[in-house]
């Protein structure tokens, strides 16, 4: 427990056995209300440390009032659905999260073709064909997924005492809630202790690509300038050095963007050339993952006027501005 004469902060952490090392979704009461920040996944290790965390704080279910959601990614919303079919509550998101989390299919669909289009620009043949055949699947076997409750959306400045600040990059829709007066901020995925958040490619609503790494160096540099004691993130320990941890990032940014620029300088033209050339073996193994780092640092250097492409038989080839 963590708390201040204005309310209480109750972790909510369940172990992971991956890199993450934990997922931590966080109960906070005050006198009029017992609010969750994120949902965890949906299994039992993080319903039961829910239930453990509400016991051990002379709490239960049905006194949660709402939750709010800092993104729409699975570890982070997986109990709403759990949840909400007990005790029907409000849940409030950023607006880009409710196609998402509804598992809208047109926009599902867009989102399918938008990788097709992106693997291809990138030079990935038959990896890029393997990851839209699993994407293509999951349209079907994951609805499931979706949430079944309403969602009402945060638009405002202000949000149950806390400002609302956006901090894409991560996920197109990532928030976090920052009392200023404490100087704590629940921050979702923008900062992990132990590794670095990555930052996923990801289309707008219009199937428009996303600067996603340049937003997201963005959105850490803007707490640079923030008075900050405590951040609460969505997986390991609490940070306490936020100014340490955001200068350690941003450098590390740079320089995983100068690594891709040296390899461009020696003859790796496309993205899944780059891909190949620096990943090895976790190319096929983290598909994904591996060409959202490799597109992000490739959009980011554009951005920063290092690189230019051109577009030969349908894929981009990138080269140095000298």
């Amino acid at each position: 427990m963590i708390s201040t004469n204005k309310y209480e902060v109750f972790p909510v952490i369940a172990p992971v056995e991956f890199s993450l090392k934990t997922v931590n979704f966080y109960l906070v009461k005050d006198d009029h209300s017992l609010t969750l920040i994120d949902a965890g996944y949906n299994d039992e290790d993080c319903w039961q440390a829910l239930q453990k965390t509400l016991k051990e704080n002379d709490c239960k279910l049905s006194d949660l009032t709402q939750i709010i959601l800092t993104h729409h990614h699975i570890d982070h919303v997986g109990l709403i659905n759990r949840i909400t079919e007990i005790h029907p509550i409000p849940v409030y998101c950023h607006p880009l999260s409710i196609p998402r989390l509804k598992r809208e299919p047109r926009f599902m669909e867009m989102r399918v073709d938008f990788y097709t289009k992106l693997y291809e620009e990138m030079g990935c043949g038959e990896a890029g064909k393997k990851q839209i055949h699993y994407l293509q699947k999951a349209l079907t076997k994951n609805k499931s997924q979706a949430i079944e409750c309403d969602l009402s959306e945060i638009t405002a400045e202000k949000f149950m005492g806390f400002e609302v600040i956006e901090t894409p990059g991560h996920a197109p829709d990532q928030l976090a809630f920052y009392d200023r007066k404490q100087k704590w901020l629940f921050s979702g995925d923008l900062l992990i202790e132990h590794i670095s958040s990555n930052a996923l490619v990801e289309p707008d609503p219009f199937g428009i690509r996303m600067n996603t790494l340049t937003d997201h160096y963005n959105s850490m540099e803007k707490f640079l300038s923030f008075e900050i004691d405590t951040i609460f993130p969505g997986h390991g320990t609490l940070i306490k050095n936020h100014h340490e941890l955001i200068t350690k990032r941003l450098n590390g940014i740079e320089r995983k963007a100068e690594k891709f620029l040296a390899l461009i300088k020696n003859g790796f033209t496309t993205g899944s050339e780059i891909a190949h050339e620096y990943y090895k073996e976790t190319y096929e193994k983290q598909f994904s993952l591996v060409m959202s780092e490799v597109v992000g640092h490739l959009d980011y250097l554009e951005t920063n006027g290092k690189v230019e492409k051109k577009k030969t038989n349908g894929i981009w080839h990138y080269t140095v501005v000298e």
